[in-house]
């Protein structure tokens, strides 16, 4: 939902009201340079500046009977005791009286006209608040004639759409309204992040999706936002199980594996990979974060099965690499690149994925993405990245992915006090 401060609008609000309410009897009568004369009697004037005193002192009873005894004579009075009781119903937090003052304001001919613009969009939204979206989107319409036309009232539309349950007329305005924060060079709030990713979500298109959860990630990037946002891209239908796998791996990474089903699936997908070691490792690690225990069925059988498969797999390396160098092409040798990758001796596998590509023959994306995990994994971010910019195709979202994390990593690097040593 758009936010907006209404406590600090209304100071903009009485611009000219609040100049003559705490003015000088001299200042009572005033020649608007824009509009019909300011002029207010000098009873009235008392009786707003007591009114206004007692809202500024959050007083909102004394402020509302006040505000109720105003009894103005002339178009500028009332348009300021509609302010004064627009600036009452802030105070109370009643959104419905809001707006019942903002018309009571329209009806007069005293709103500034440098006010009016922004004060229709005001009503909008309270519209909006209350309930009554047609009227939201008729003052929205009427503060674009008159020049308003905010990022704000962008995603304030989105909004409206999107809860009159029409996504695809709610969808351009979300987007337009990121397009115009990005190159605005101010930071897009989640809530707005969240909306797109909902509505991207909704209409299945998982590019977008993997896009915004980056971007999001990149600002936003705790160990529970990675596990919401991989854990909801992994629903993506057709998804191949190597690249899933990845998705699990960078959930690792980030300190985010948080439940029985995110050991065991991460479990599942490195046996069917024929990771066994990796398989054996991660339900070690579940099992001494509490989230698995040893009498869980699935686990346990997939423990007895990779555990004397992963002692083999260990021992069979030296010689399926020296097999891989002199191999026609480069597929014995990602072979051995993803056996190390799984044992996270990162620095083997990056030789082997290096020499996988030199020789050709193999799927350049899944070579390319692990080639820059495994050098970030081993130190060297900057290498890892440019390795990552190198991926295309089905392997381009998840090397995005490792792109955010990378480059999260290379902050921490970079704020880390000189004498501090990495963490191991």
């Amino acid at each position: 939902m758009v936010r907006i401060r209404l406590s600090i609008i209304t100071y903009g609000l009485l611009a000219t009201a609040g100049m003559v309410v705490a003015g000088t009897p001299a200042m009572a009568k005033k020649q608007s340079a824009t509009g019909p004369a300011v002029q207010m009697s000098e009873s009235f004037r008392a009786s707003a500046y007591a009114a206004d005193a007692a809202i500024k002192a959050g007083d909102a009873a004394s402020a509302q009977a006040r505000v109720a005894g105003l009894m103005p004579s002339s178009d500028f009075e009332a348009y300021v005791a509609a302010g004064l009781r627009f600036e009452v119903a802030v105070l109370r937090q009643d959104f419905q009286s809001q707006r019942i003052a903002l018309t009571d304001m329209f009806k007069t001919g005293s709103v500034p006209k440098k006010d009016a613009p922004r004060l229709r969009y005001i009503a909008g939204y309270l519209s909006y608040v209350v309930g009554n979206n047609d009227d939201a989107l008729a003052q929205l319409d009427y503060a674009k004639t008159l020049g308003y036309d905010g990022i704000d009232a962008t995603m304030l539309r989105a909004d409206i759409y999107f809860r009159k349950n029409k996504p695809k007329d709610a969808r351009p305005y979300v987007r337009e309204a990121l397009a115009r924060q990005r190159a605005s060079g101010q930071p897009i709030p989640a809530a707005w992040y969240d909306r797109s990713i909902s509505m991207a979500y909704a209409a299945g298109d998982w590019s977008e999706l993997g896009s915004l959860y980056r971007e999001r990630l990149s600002l936003y990037g705790s160990a529970g936002e990675w596990r919401s946002a991989l854990a909801n891209y992994l629903t993506a239908p057709g998804m191949d199980a190597q690249v899933q796998l990845d998705l699990y791996r960078l959930q690792a990474a980030n300190g985010a594996m948080a439940s029985e089903r995110d050991y065991q699936a991460y479990a599942q997908f490195a046996e069917k990979a024929g990771n066994h070691a990796e398989a054996k490792a991660i339900i070690e690690a579940g099992r001494a974060a509490g989230k698995l225990t040893s009498t869980q069925a699935a686990t346990a059988a997939v423990m007895k099965s990779v555990t004397p498969k992963a002692a083999k797999q260990i021992a069979g390396l030296p010689a399926a690499a020296k097999k891989a160098a002199s191999a026609k092409d480069g597929s014995a040798a990602l072979a051995v690149a993803d056996d190390y990758f799984s044992l996270s001796q990162f620095p083997q596998a990056v030789e082997q994925y290096r020499l996988a590509l030199s020789k050709g023959g193999v799927d350049r994306g899944r070579a390319n993405t692990r080639l820059g995990i495994a050098l970030a994994r081993s130190g060297d971010l900057p290498g890892g990245k440019a390795a990552l910019a190198q991926v295309d195709g089905n392997w381009a979202n998840v090397a995005g992915f490792w792109t955010v994390w990378i480059d999260q990593q290379s902050r921490k690097v970079a704020e880390r006090p000189a004498n501090t040593s990495p963490a191991s």
